[in-house]
């Protein structure tokens, strides 16, 4: 860890703010002084301190740990570098259009890697009235479920959480080109050109 780097990220997020050392120190229940020796690079905070300074400047404790923010390039926002995220824990579910971060429960998350849609989770397509009407024969216990199912195309996405016992159909809107994403709460994410 490099106090002088930690140091500069705090004084530049704290200006961001628009807060004073002052402020901070208000705010965190200690003197300026000590927030000025933490922005010198003189010392760091106290264990104790992270979570308040976290949630202050809104930024995980590990990049302020490490003293910068990597910052996305503009392909970060491409449709094309879609990645799903699914916590085995509690089964939430993030997507992104780049990279990230991403954590729940405490965990970071991996992106899932999309497979070619096999038999098991293969699933018929209708046009109906301007939509997508898809139906799949895959099991919807509470052991074994399609829990989301996603259509990215060129310039959105439509996400379609499911759960178990729920009937194997959902909608979709119909748009000119697409990939569609199932994810299985045991198999993983499969994906298909639509």
């Amino acid at each position: 860890m490099n106090l002088t780097k930690t140091g500069k990220l705090l004084s530049r997020l704290r200006k961001e703010r628009g807060m004073t050392q002052k402020d901070v120190a208000d705010v965190l229940h200690i003197s300026d002084r000590t927030v000025s020796k933490w922005e010198r690079g003189s010392g760091l905070p106290d264990v104790s301190m992270w979570k308040g300074i976290s949630a202050l400047y809104g930024i995980d404790i590990e990049k302020l740990l490490e003293g910068e923010l990597s910052e996305k390039g503009t392909e970060a926002g491409n449709m094309k570098r879609m990645k799903f995220y699914r916590c085995e824990h509690c089964g939430n579910i993030f997507w992104s259009t780049g990279g990230g971060e991403i954590s729940c429960c405490g965990r970071k998350l991996a992106p899932l890697q999309a497979k070619k849609i096999d038999e098991a989770h293969e699933c018929k397509t209708e046009e109906i009235d301007n939509e997508y009407y898809m139906t799949f024969a895959h099991e919807m216990t509470k052991e074994h479920f399609i829990s989301f199912a996603a259509l990215v195309s060129w310039d959105r996405a439509t996400v379609v959480r499911l759960y178990p016992e729920q009937s194997g159909e959902l909608r979709f809107p119909r748009t000119r080109r697409g990939e569609l994403y199932l994810c299985c709460n045991t198999d993983g994410l499969f994906c298909k050109k639509l």
